[in-house]
């Protein structure tokens, strides 16, 4: 037995799948058979888990027995902001092999390279309940965040409700773009991704730094992983200010009928108004005109974050499951 490193790439055009990636893929895969929500396709792990960027560096280990990955692990090592703070995800092991204390030698491996990195707080996420959850708490993490999936399936969607909900928010103007966004909106994009330094988080987690380049190249990932987006922000009409932001996400095939809320957020200025409500609506049925054949949409909250639950259980969304994100201090 063996945990060898896994290749990294710079840019997402040069990312190959080995077969120690391809092994880790499938290690993932299997461990997660139970979960019924949209599976992470073999893309999109290489661009998550095999992509260095401007705001991280990336390191994986694949643990090898006769031949074949057994099981293995990936980091995320920040490099603009929380620079003690290491992400790992995933851990694994395949099914077959567990029992035999592999997981808690991939831990203890892992956890010397967050030191040999000098950094002092790991974080990751499971489901709050199995397998995840108990391998966490034996390993001596502590919840940090507490996170609830909702989905909102639109086969069974009250449309015509969800019209009348719509707000009508005076002195503002809506702007959308399919797919990742153009040079000329980076500037906008990454002002308005800072409002999301003011989404719950860890206590030991420092705001993040969205520079242009950061989200430049997160913009490029996004063909990358085989997937496309829809986007919309509100402006202020009086001066073109960026005011709000929301994205859903899609595997660009159109093959499973899942689409993904990513981040909604209405910079501290311009709050108040039912921006993100409106945001949230515009984008959701200009993505049921354009991709009919999505059937549900799920998103991601801390259960902490009560005005954007309030907004997605108007609009219907019920819970799919929690998950827990978790803290280990070194």
């Amino acid at each position: 037995m063996r945990i060898e490193p896994i290749a990294i790439a710079d840019r997402p055009d040069d990312l190959v799948e080995d077969e120690l990636s391809a092994g880790l893929y499938t290690a993932y895969a299997s461990g997660h058979t139970d979960d019924a929500g949209p599976r992470l396709t073999a893309a999109q792990f290489r661009r998550d888990i095999y992509l260095n960027t401007p705001g991280a560096r990336a390191e994986a280990w694949a643990m090898v027995e006769g031949g074949k990955v057994a099981g293995g692990y990936a980091l995320s090592l920040s490099r603009l902001d929380n620079r003690h703070m290491a992400w790992v995800f995933p851990l694994v092991v395949r099914p077959e092999h567990r029992g035999r204390g592999l997981g808690g030698a991939l831990f203890e491996h892992a956890l010397d390279r967050v030191r040999a990195h000098g950094r002092t707080l790991l974080l990751t996420e499971t489901p709050a309940t199995g397998a995840g959850a108990r391998f966490a708490r034996a390993h001596g993490m502590t919840v940090a965040l507490v996170e609830a999936r909702r989905t909102l399936d639109l086969r069974k969607a009250d449309w015509a409700a969800l019209e009348r909900l719509t707000p009508r928010v005076e002195g503002y103007s809506l702007e959308r773009w399919i797919g990742p966004a153009g040079p000329e909106l980076l500037p906008d994009l990454a002002t308005l991704m800072g409002g999301m330094n003011d989404a719950p988080r860890d206590g030991g987690v420092e705001a993040a730094d969205f520079s242009v380049e950061r989200l430049r190249v997160r913009e490029e990932r996004i063909p990358a992983g085989g997937q496309t987006c829809y986007t919309t922000i509100a402006r202020r009409d009086s001066d073109g200010a960026p005011a709000g932001y929301t994205r859903i996400v899609l595997d660009a095939a159109r093959s499973d009928g899942w689409a993904g809320q990513g981040d909604t957020t209405v910079l501290r200025e311009h709050r108040g108004r039912r921006l993100g409500l409106l945001l949230k609506l515009a984008n959701l049925f200009w993505l049921r005109e354009r991709e009919p054949h999505v059937e549900r949409v799920i998103t991601w909250n801390a259960t902490s974050n009560s005005p954007m639950l309030a907004i997605n259980e108007a609009m219907g969304f019920e819970l799919f499951d929690e998950w827990h994100e978790w803290r280990l201090t070194l």
